[in-house]
Order: C-alpha cells, then structure tokens, then sequence
C-alpha cells in the first residue's frame, strides 16, 4: 500500500550510546503526549458531531491513519502538532538546542511522510484537509465552516445527502 520513494529522510536511532541522552524529567513529559484524541481533535469532533455530521477516526486502512474521516464524502482531517509537524520549520528549527541531529531529521522525516500520505489519499480520490492544533483551539469555527462548506459542495456535486 506505501509508495514511499527510496530517498526518506533516514531518522538516527536514539540510543544513549550515540550521543542522545534524556533525563528521567524528560522521559515522564514525553510520556504524557498523546498519539490520538488530543484535546484539539476531541474539540474538532465535538464540533463535527453537533453539525450532524458522523465520521470515524483514527482509521487504520487508509494512509496515515486520519484523525477525523468522512468516507461518504470522502475527506480525510488531519489536526497536526505544531512541533511534530513543523510549524513554522526553518524558524522553529533554529530553537532546538539539544540532540539536534536526532530532533531536526525525526520533525523532516514526519513532514516528509505527511506530504507523502496526502498523495496517497488523493490517489485514492480523497479530500484532505490539515489544521494545526493552534487554529483549533484559536478558531475552531472557522476551521469547522472550512469542512463543513466543503461537504455541502461535494452534496451538491455529487447528488449525495
């Protein structure tokens, strides 16, 4: 199903014994990120469920794994992190201080991959749409109009309701 090209960025393993170190304070803050159901996608689907519209997430057939899918119209909704997605990148790069030569391929390496699924998903004729965190919690209703004008043209086009 993957059709990542040969040239990936390649990710150094972070072990101890090349050169990346964490402390145990560090350990337990990563720990406590989420892969899934951050409070801005929980918002974003809130938000969806209470305009009518039912969708899955997180589905793992389809490339990436989409935080919200509506496959009846087909849309695929992805709501980033601004660190694990590159944010703003060439600025936000020059702040990382440590372990960069694990940190700046690992944040590449995911922008690569993101760029990579959303071509997947087109292929497969889905729309896909990307917000990043801090537009959901800073304007979820905009983000929300931004889908949901979307799904009333695919109705219109399509003759779907």
């Amino acid at each position: 199903m993957k059709k990542y090209p040969e040239n990936n960025i390649k990710v150094p393993r972070f072990r101890e014994e090349n050169g990346f170190y964490t402390t145990k304070e560090r350990s337990k803050l990563m720990s406590k990120i989420r892969g899934k159901d951050t409070k801005p996608e929980v918002m974003f689907r809130k938000a969806l469920w209470a305009r009518g519209y039912r969708y899955r997430k997180n589905v793992k057939k389809l490339p990436g794994k989409p935080d919200v899918v509506l496959r009846k119209f087909k849309l695929a909704i992805f709501i980033d992190g601004e660190f694990w997605h590159g944010h703003n990148w060439e600025e936000k790069k020059k702040s990382i201080k440590s372990n960069r030569a694990f940190w700046i391929p690992k944040i590449e390496r995911n922008m690569q991959r993101d760029e990579q699924v959303e071509e997947e998903l087109k292929d497969m004729d889905f729309t896909v749409f990307r917000f990043w965190e801090q537009q959901i919690k800073k304007d979820l209703g905009t983000c929300l109009e931004e889908v949901v004008e979307y799904i009333e043209r695919f109705k219109l086009v399509s003759g779907k309701v």
